[in-house]
């Protein structure tokens, strides 16, 4: 198993600095950020430009990860691929398959993104659209020598009328048996993050085993829970104050911050058989806000799971 990170953290940075900073703390591998350069979403970044890179482009970047004993663990682009708004998914498929391009350009493996919703749909209704949208970009994927994951974050409130519905319906085990029934080719699996699964009530460690097969890369990220704030507000979060994205009773923290047993976790990892890469992704909100507190979150976070990682 390899420790990487996630560089949407890094928004604006340079990936040949964010390569040069990711060895020298130690790390193996990087997540590699590929949306377009303009996105209204929370934690994006273009870290490579997927539109302009050439193969003459491409040889550059592997040999600046080679020379700094560096690999891509992924490229990532996680936007609403089954979108009621056409033209928006038309978009955001066109720039998914520019990001598959662009990991084979880069003999890169894997490709992240979600699966979305469709508007303000029952998950049951938005499955059927995932199943025709999903099963021609896994083709093309596939075909490309690439594999699609999905990561399975709820994303809460994200397009929708109501806060407390998931805006990316790949959030629960659940879920995740029909998804791979609608769409059952082997070169389709999950970028499994225990953070989400753990304020859901969902057993983070339980599923790594039933899922080994469909787990291609996995997210290191930490779930804190503000118990007073869970008390006062309940589980479907705050109706009056700033929600974001938790309903102000949890929060996303680094590795070590949270509630999350890494140790377990990655023992689960272990024992299913995996050995690609744990990613850290950084959104901590204890340290942003500047690149220097964003870099001191990663080597915290990496001090953290090193000495678990063989």
């Amino acid at each position: 198993m390899k420790l990487g990170f996630f560089t949407s953290c890094l928004r604006g940075v340079p990936l040949e600095e964010i390569v040069k900073f990711a060895s020298r703390v130690g790390f193996q591998a990087l997540e590699v950020a590929a949306w377009p350069m303009k996105s209204d979403r929370d934690y994006f970044a273009s870290t490579l430009d997927v539109n302009s890179l050439d193969s003459s482009k491409a040889s550059e970047i592997k040999k600046l990860f080679k020379d700094h004993n560096l690999e891509i663990s992924s490229l990532g682009y996680y936007e609403n691929n089954i979108s009621a708004d056409l033209e928006k998914r038309k978009a955001y498929n066109e720039h998914l398959k520019k990001v598959i391009d662009a990991a084979s350009l880069l003999e890169v493996k894997l490709v992240g993104t979600f699966v979305g919703r469709k508007g303000n749909a029952s998950v049951a209704e938005s499955l059927e659209e995932f199943a025709n949208v999903f099963g021609e970009l896994v083709v093309y994927a596939e075909k490309r020598g690439i594999s699609l994951m999905i990561e399975n974050c709820p994303m809460p409130g994200w397009g929708q009328d109501d806060p407390n519905r998931p805006g990316q319906i790949a959030y629960s085990p659940e879920i995740w048996e029909k998804m791979f029934e609608l769409v059952p080719n082997k070169n389709f699996g999950l970028n499994y993050d225990p953070s989400h699964l753990y304020w859901m009530g969902i057993d983070p460690y339980e599923y790594v085993e039933k899922f080994k097969d469909r787990i291609f890369h996995a997210h290191a990220k930490d779930t804190e829970i503000l118990n007073e704030n869970l008390s006062y507000f309940g589980i479907y979060g705050t109706q009056l104050g700033k929600r974001g994205h938790s309903g102000g009773w949890w929060r996303y923290r680094l590795p070590g911050f949270g509630e999350v047993d890494w140790a377990l976790f990655i023992r689960k990892l272990y024992d299913s058989g995996f050995d690609g890469v744990l990613s850290i992704e950084h959104e901590d909100p204890v340290f942003e806000g500047s690149r220097e507190l964003v870099e001191r979150g990663l080597i915290l976070g990496y001090n953290h799971l090193k000495p678990l990682i063989i």
